[in-house]
């Protein structure tokens, strides 16, 4: 164990200025950066993971979510408000129907990339 630990440090202590400066220089902003680690929590959950992978078949009503994945309507819900809030899901209403798609490609993109990665 003490041979790893000691793999991720370096054996002397050497600042690469140039490095640091270039990675300072390029470093996206604090909140930013804690508005990333919030985006990324919303993916943390298994039941928001289904909820995302359902629409991304095809746009559906909460009815329908909570059919395909045999929890409540209500927890289906609950989900749907956070991913909403994170803006990963949108939303139109049909007469007394609520029906919910994803909110733009770019949330297709990091599923796929993330089970392109498990898959590895």
């Amino acid at each position: 164990m003490e041979n790893k630990r000691n793999e991720e440090m370096c054996d002397y202590i050497h600042i690469h200025q140039d490095i640091v400066d270039k990675v300072n220089s390029n470093m996206p902003e604090e909140e930013i950066l804690f508005d990333l680690a919030e985006f990324f929590k919303v993916f943390a959950d298994s039941t928001r993971i289904k909820i995302l992978y359902v629409l991304l078949q095809s746009e559906m009503c909460v009815c329908d979510i909570g059919q395909i994945l045999n929890i409540s309507q209500s927890a289906v819900s609950h989900q749907l408000r956070v991913l909403k809030q994170m803006r990963l899901v949108k939303y139109r209403k049909e007469g007394k129907s609520i029906f919910y798609s994803l909110s733009d490609n770019h949330i297709e993109q990091i599923l796929s990339q993330g089970i392109e990665h498990i898959y590895e």
